[in-house]
């Protein structure tokens, strides 16, 4: 541990704005409370990423960021008088994420030496290759800044998530009104993605692989949807033959969400947040990877299968196609998902 970080009793992680970028930091998380046992130590996340840190034991506080506006500063910097954090690490790499910090009073503040905070904070440089910043696995990259802190780093870091009794309870409830019984073969199915249409696999896909899999296996389908995706969710169970559990109807949390994932036999998701929550939870899953760099999310890949075409205009980190087409998507067929969910459902009753 860094000299200048001895002394620390109250410390404070900016936390990343991404769903499946937060679950990749818990190591981070683990990191921060191993080396610092006896420390305060809150979370400032975004509100709707409360839940996917709540039940932890990471965290003493976890603390809305809502940094947007000087009244929000204000909250955040009275909230943060009263367990008066004396250092402070930014996982995400924006120099606003840096001000909020600032503006709070926290003396100590480290992060990635990125964009114009590079001239205020402490920190490693990123890695730049060719004039761009190199693509690294972003449980790597987080936990760089663990390295640089001088921090005992865990020695087989992964993703975890954690669930109450009482949220476990919520979701037992809510599975046997859904009529999913204890020994049913659950494949879960995640069409949406907050970050652009450009990471969605088709509705009509994920209609036709629910029939091929009815085909074939006893099985039940369980449709995870998040806030915005109600549309997609009805497209998907309107064009199938065979009955869908719709979960729009209960707008599920990403709290709630958590059990729900954790009992799956099987999610078919497209590169968004429910991705990782099968990380955490060891849940065999299928990832329909478009128009992003896998290396991103290359890391403990023991329970995946990531799909994805070799097309020329991937990567393109785009929010939608840019040329209309979207075959990176269109081109993934149900019958080439198919094959890939048998490689886990092999042995599964049909």
């Amino acid at each position: 541990m860094l000299p200048a970080l001895q002394s620390i009793d109250s410390l404070v992680v900016r936390c990343p704005n991404w769903v499946g970028d937060i679950v990749m930091a818990t190591p981070v998380f683990e990191c921060l409370r191993t080396n610092f046992p006896h420390a305060t130590i809150t979370a400032l996340v975004r509100p709707y990423a409360k839940g996917i840190l709540e039940d932890s034991p990471w965290f003493n506080f976890i603390v809305d960021c809502q940094d947007k506006n000087l009244k929000g500063l204000e909250v955040i910097r009275n909230t943060f008088s009263q367990t008066k954090p004396k250092m402070g690490l930014l996982l995400p790499n924006t120099t606003h994420s840096y001000l909020t910090l600032k503006y709070a009073g926290i003396p100590l503040i480290y992060g990635y030496k990125r964009n114009l905070r590079k001239f205020f904070l402490q920190g490693p440089k990123p890695i730049v290759e060719s004039g761009k910043y190199k693509p690294l696995p972003m449980q790597d990259y987080y936990l760089e800044l663990c390295r640089f802190l001088e921090l005992d780093i865990p020695e087989h870091p992964k993703p975890k998530l954690y669930i109450s009794d009482q949220l476990q309870g919520k979701a037992n409830a809510r599975l046997h009104n859904y009529g999913i019984q204890l020994g049913d073969l659950v494949i879960g199915l995640n069409p949406g993605a907050s970050f652009g249409s450009s990471k969605c696999w088709p509705a009509e896909h994920f209609s036709k692989l629910t029939e091929l899999l009815a085909a074939k296996y006893n099985c039940k389908f369980l449709l995870l949807v998040g806030p915005g995706e109600e549309e997609i969710a009805a497209a998907i169970v309107e064009a199938s033959s065979v009955n869908i559990i719709n979960t729009a109807r209960d707008k599920i949390d990403l709290a709630e969400l958590k059990p729900l994932v954790k009992r799956c036999n099987l999610l078919i998701t497209n590169d968004t947040g429910p991705r990782h929550y099968a990380v955490a939870f060891d849940i065999p899953h299928i990832v329909l990877m478009g128009p992003t760099n896998p290396i991103y999310t290359e890391s403990n890949l023991e329970h995946s299968v990531v799909m994805q075409k070799d097309i020329a205009c991937i990567p393109c980190h785009k929010k939608s196609c840019p040329l209309g087409h979207h075959a990176c998507m269109r081109e993934l067929t149900p019958s080439d998902v198919l094959e890939a969910c048998q490689s886990f459902l092999n042995g599964a009753p049909a």
